[in-house]
């Protein structure tokens, strides 16, 4: 099966699908972080090339429900009108995406603008779902796929506890945790459970 995973660069999709012996890339606009085949360039650019699969994790900056403040034009004015066009530009690339000649589509993204200005996601799933023990909401848009079965249950990994305010005394996930210059990368991770899931279920489709 030819296989794309668009908006990739960690290859941790890619590698999953390659390991079971499909032909396999990932496509960004940054070099791969790991050894195989890899396209450096525009998805959009990309699409027609006969692929049977695709995979994509379009940037979720401006769809997460993270940021949700920063669209407040009382308190932030032009800053966050020009944050409300970089959204719709964003829903529009992942329309390109979705309605691709492509015959099966994944589209990944956390809960946030999709759910309620795309379409309802097709599935919510967990990281810890699939054994990998971290807590972060994860939906998916499928197109002729079929929702991912559960691999393996494990407990969240609690990173702290809320000290003070309305959550006091609740734990802290990954999801909540990191902050830094670093904080966008490491929340954006994708998960190799997930991913091995995604390469044994839909090969066999």
């Amino acid at each position: 099966m030819k296989v794309l995973v668009a908006c990739e660069y960690s290859g941790i999709v890619r590698d999953a699908f390659a390991a079971l012996g499909h032909d396999a890339w990932s496509c960004d606009i940054l070099p791969t972080e790991s050894k195989g085949n890899h396209i450096q360039d525009d998805i959009l650019k990309h699409l027609d090339n006969n692929w049977d699969l695709m995979i994509a994790h379009p940037p979720c900056t401006y769809l997460s429900n993270a940021g949700i403040r920063w669209f407040n034009e009382e308190k932030y004015g032009e800053k966050a009108k020009l944050r409300k066009q970089l959204r719709l530009e964003a829903l529009e690339f992942v329309k390109k995406l979705y309605y691709c000649n492509i015959p099966k589509i994944c589209i990944e993204n956390p809960v946030g603008y999709l759910n309620y200005n795309f379409k309802k996601p097709d599935q919510i799933v967990q990281p810890y779902y699939f054994g990998d023990t971290e807590s972060k909401r994860t939906c998916f848009w499928y197109k002729n796929l079929k929702p991912l079965t559960h691999t393996k249950l494990v407990e969240p990994k609690i990173y702290a506890y809320y000290k003070s305010g309305k959550r006091k005394g609740k734990p802290i996930y990954f999801h909540e945790f990191h902050s830094g210059k670093d904080r966008s990368k490491i929340r954006s991770k994708f998960w190799k459970g997930i991913a091995q899931a995604m390469a044994a279920q839909w090969s066999i489709e």
